[in-house]
C-alpha cells in the first residue's frame, strides 16, 4: 500500500492516476488537465520534452549512477562548471545531493562547521523568516516555522537554536544586535515563501539581511529550491542580493529526476580547505552527482538559456497580471502575483473545500492548500491555457453560493 504525503490514509479520496503526460497537461486515460502547479514547482519545461527524454536516454546506455566517493564522470564535472558560470558571484563550489531538502540541511551543516573549524563554537544559532519551510527533514523543520507541518517537532518544545522572525527590518536589526555573537547564518527563502502561504516581501529587507551580515561576519544562505530559475521574476534571487550559500533544487533537472545542489562561496569552502582532515565536510548522500540527474540539468539549463525563459515568465506574469486585475471577491483577503506564481488568499479555508474537484471537472489540475489557492505553471504554458488556470480561479468565486 502506498504511504501518500501530507495525508489523513484513512479520510483521504483516491487519487487520480495518471496514465501519461507531455507539454502541460496530465492525462487520466479519461481526461487531460493542464497541470497549474507543475508537479510540485519543477517541471518548468512541460512534460516528456524530447531534449531532456534524449538527454536521460544517452546517459543511461552509458551508465546510470556512479557513487562521488573516489570516482567522478563528465555530467557531473560539466554540471558544476556549468554552475560555476552561469551563478552570480563567487557561488563557485557544489556540493550535489538528492533532494531541496537534504541540500539545506548540508547548507546548515556547512554554516555550523564553517564557525566549527575556527574555533567558534558558540555560533549554533539560526536566524530564519515566520512562516518559513525549508523541508521536512529534521534540521530543516526546526528552522522551518509552519505548524501546519511540523506540528510533530511540539515534542521536542522550543528550540534554542532557532530565531524566526517577520520580514520586516525593524525585528531584522533587533535580532541582530540580540544573537549576532550566537548566529552561524540567517536562513531565507528570498522574495517568495512557498508552502508558507505564497508570502511575498521586498527586496530591500534581503538587502539590509546582507549587509548586516557581513558587518557581523554571519553567513546568509538562499534556500532557492522553489523560487530558482525564474519562478519570482528574476533568474535567481541570488542576481539581486548574493548569498554566501545557494541551495537549488525542482526545476534544477526540469522535473525529471530528483536532484539538488548546495552552492558555497569561496569564503566558505576555503573554511573548509586544509591539512585537518577534521575541517572536511563529512557528508555524502549516496545519489549526489547522479548522472542521469546532471546529464538532464545540463539539458535543461540549455533549454532555459537559448530558448530565453525569462521572456516567457515575463508574459506569464504579464498575462495573470492582466486576467486578474479586476477580479474581487469579499471572501479573498488577497491577490498576490510575481513572476511565475499567483496566489488567491482567502479569509476562511472552508471558501476552497471542494475547488480540487471543480479544477480537475474543467481540465485543470490545482492542489491548494490552507487558504491559499495558487498556481505556479510550466513555463511553456500557452496563453489561452493560462487564461484557462486563472479562468477556473475566477470562475469558482463567480459561482452560486
Amino acid at each position: 500500500m502506498i504511504w501518500y504525503p501530507y495525508e489523513q490514509m484513512k479520510t483521504m479520496k483516491e487519487p487520480w492516476k495518471i496514465v501519461d503526460a507531455e507539454g502541460v497537461y496530465l492525462d487520466t486515460g479519461e481526461k487531460k488537465l493542464i497541470d497549474s502547479v507543475s508537479s510540485w514547482w519543477s517541471v518548468i519545461h512541460g512534460y516528456k520534452h524530447p531534449d531532456l527524454n534524449q538527454a536521460i536516454i544517452s546517459q543511461a546506455e552509458k551508465f546510470s549512477h556512479v557513487m562521488l566517493g573516489g570516482l567522478t564522470h563528465e555530467p557531473v564535472q560539466k554540471l558544476a562548471e556549468k554552475l560555476q558560470s552561469w551563478l552570480p558571484g563567487d557561488l563557485d563550489y557544489s556540493f550535489f545531493s538528492d533532494s531541496g531538502s537534504v541540500a539545506v540541511e548540508v547548507a546548515l551543516k556547512m554554516a555550523l562547521q564553517y564557525y566549527m573549524n575556527r574555533g567558534e563554537e558558540q555560533r549554533t544559532m539560526i536566524l530564519s523568516l515566520e512562516h518559513s519551510y525549508h523541508g521536512d527533514t529534521f534540521k530543516t523543520m526546526e528552522a522551518g516555522d509552519d505548524e501546519d507541518y511540523h506540528f510533530v517537532l511540539r515534542a521536542y518544545g522550543a528550540s534554542p537554536h532557532v530565531v524566526h522572525i517577520p520580514t520586516q527590518t525593524e525585528a531584522l536589526e533587533e535580532a541582530f544586535l540580540r544573537y549576532h555573537d550566537r548566529l552561524n547564518c540567517m536562513l531565507v527563502e528570498p522574495l517568495l515563501q512557498g508552502a508558507g502561504g505564497m508570502r511575498m516581501y521586498d527586496v530591500s529587507f534581503l538587502k539590509r539581511a546582507r549587509k548586516l551580515c557581513d558587518a557581523y561576519g554571519i553567513l546568509l544562505i538562499f534556500d532557492e529550491v522553489a523560487t530558482g530559475f525564474g519562478r519570482t521574476g528574476n533568474r535567481f534571487v541570488a542576481d539581486l542580493v548574493l548569498p554566501d550559500i545557494l541551495v537549488l533544487g525542482k526545476a534544477l533537472t526540469g522535473g525529471y529526476i530528483g536532484h539538488a545542489v548546495t552552492v558555497a562561496s569561496r569564503k566558505v569552502f576555503e573554511g573548509f580547505y586544509d591539512d585537518n582532515p577534521e575541517h572536511a565536510l563529512m557528508h555524502g548522500p549516496t545519489f549526489m552527482g547522479n548522472a542521469l540527474a546532471c546529464s538532464v540539468a545540463l539539458k535543461s539549463i540549455e533549454i532555459f538559456e537559448k530558448q530565453d525563459y525569462m521572456a516567457k515568465i515575463r508574459r506569464i506574469e504579464e498575462i495573470t497580471r492582466r486576467e486578474m486585475k479586476d477580479f474581487s471577491d469579499p471572501r479573498v483577503k488577497e491577490v498576490r502575483i510575481m513572476g511565475g506564481c499567483v496566489c488567491v488568499e482567502v479569509k476562511d479555508a472552508a471558501t476552497l473545500k471542494g475547488y480540487q474537484q471543480f479544477a480537475f471537472e474543467r481540465g485543470v489540475f490545482s492542489r491548494p492548500f490552507l487558504k491559499y489557492l495558487y498556481a505556479m505553471v510550466p513555463y511553456i504554458i500557452k496563453e489561452e491555457e493560462l487564461v484557462k488556470v486563472l479562468g477556473c480561479m475566477k470562475e469558482w468565486f463567480g459561482r452560486k453560493r
